[in-house]
């Protein structure tokens, strides 16, 4: 008996969707499946939780192969036969950094945050020409920053935040598309060298670095908006130029051993003066207080504690907006102006620990009380303040 042509219309479709629903299969280029393999391998496989991105990398199968539904289904991103982007999950994931990651060398993002990575960072990194984004923070890398990451032209955002990295810096000023640079908590000592001319976001936060802050350093910065140097060793005066960068809106320089700064008022009809926050709590730095910060219009948090400043009253105007300044703990003198405390704006701080007379008790601004007055004379020599 003849089959009805029905059936054989439902047969097709069924046939069809099928091979819809199998693999297309896409033939990753060979160097990639190759430095792929030798990644995973460089990982102890005891710290590769299954149901981790790194459990799914299977190489009986394709990498770059769609869709995945088993197999290579997260870390690992794709553009034709080639991988772009290498992002892990955090799952503490224990191993080094293979050398061979310079095979992926279309490889756009490197992305191994937050894991128990060890080891140098290999110097082969340099050999991939479209790399944008290394993000290795939050691991136990440890050695130099290698010196080959300058050959980087591409990249732009370079975190190696709370490693064990060691050494000087070196001269990153060639990586001109570097918009951030974070390498905070490390080990790094050594000068601050010429930093990349396009940076927005500058964070050396809790190393050893140490020796002045030079305009050499920061030549030709317009772009620059954020710096966090707190917690190393910088040392000598802070120049005038320094808060002229025109695009500067936070700076924090508190524990450090800075010994002056120098504050000019920002030119009229520019574009800086954005100044935003300042922090330089926590140095050496003596003589006048900087009054010079009251012609930023966009300061709102200004703090000075922890200093050798003296000499001089407090003279900040208050502002419409919120404006918090933190003085204590230093030897300023005098009165601090009556405006600080009439109630009309919303003023915080503190100007406690000072040779302040006239300071409000009640007033929170005044805690912790004033310096004794046989300290406060030894501060000038034990001459009497006028």
């Amino acid at each position: 008996m003849p089959v009805p042509k029905s059936t054989f219309s439902i047969l097709f479709f069924f046939l069809l969707s099928l091979s819809a629903s199998l693999p297309v299969r896409s033939a990753t280029f060979s160097a990639d499946v190759a430095a792929l393999r030798a990644f995973k391998s460089a990982v102890k496989p005891a710290s590769i939780p299954p149901a981790s991105c790194l459990a799914t990398w299977n190489f009986s199968t394709d990498p770059c192969a769609v869709p995945r539904i088993t197999h290579f289904t997260c870390g690992v991103t794709c553009s034709g036969d080639r991988v772009v982007q290498l992002t892990l999950d955090s799952q503490g994931y224990t191993g080094t950094l293979t050398p061979f990651i310079s095979k992926l060398t279309q490889l756009i993002t490197l992305d191994l945050g937050d894991n128990s990575f060890y080891g140098p960072i290999p110097s082969s990194i340099s050999s991939l020409p479209n790399l944008r984004n290394l993000i290795l923070r939050v691991n136990s890398f440890s050695g130099p920053l290698p010196p080959s990451i300058a050959a980087l032209a591409s990249l732009e955002t370079l975190d190696l935040s709370r490693n064990s990295l060691s050494g000087t810096l070196p001269n990153l000023n060639s990586l001109t598309g570097l918009t951030r640079l974070d390498l905070s908590y490390n080990k790094l000592t050594g000068p601050l060298p010429r930093l990349p001319p396009n940076l927005n976001e500058l964070a050396l936060k809790a190393n050893s670095l140490s020796g002045p802050l030079t305009k050499s350093s920061f030549g030709g910065l317009t772009r620059l908006m954020v710096v966090e140097l707190s917690e190393n060793s910088f040392t000598g005066s802070l120049e005038s130029w320094f808060f002229l960068l025109p695009s500067l809106q936070q700076v924090n320089l508190a524990k450090n051993s800075l010994t002056g700064v120098a504050v000019a008022k920002p030119p009229a009809n520019s574009n800086t003066g954005e100044l935003v926050a300042v922090d330089l709590s926590y140095n050496k730095i003596s003589g006048f207080l900087p009054t010079n910060f009251g012609e930023y219009p966009m300061l709102r948090s200004l703090a000075l504690s922890y200093n050798d400043f003296a000499d001089q009253s407090v003279q900040y105007s208050k502002k419409d907006h919120h404006c918090e300044t933190v003085s204590g703990r230093n030897y300023l003198n005098r009165s601090p102006p009556a405006g600080f405390f009439s109630g009309e704006g919303p003023v915080t701080g503190s100007l406690g620990d000072n040779c302040l007379e006239s300071c409000p008790s009640s007033s929170e601004l005044c805690l912790k009380p004033q310096k004794p007055a046989s300290i406060c004379q030894q501060a000038y020599g034990g001459k009497p303040k006028s």
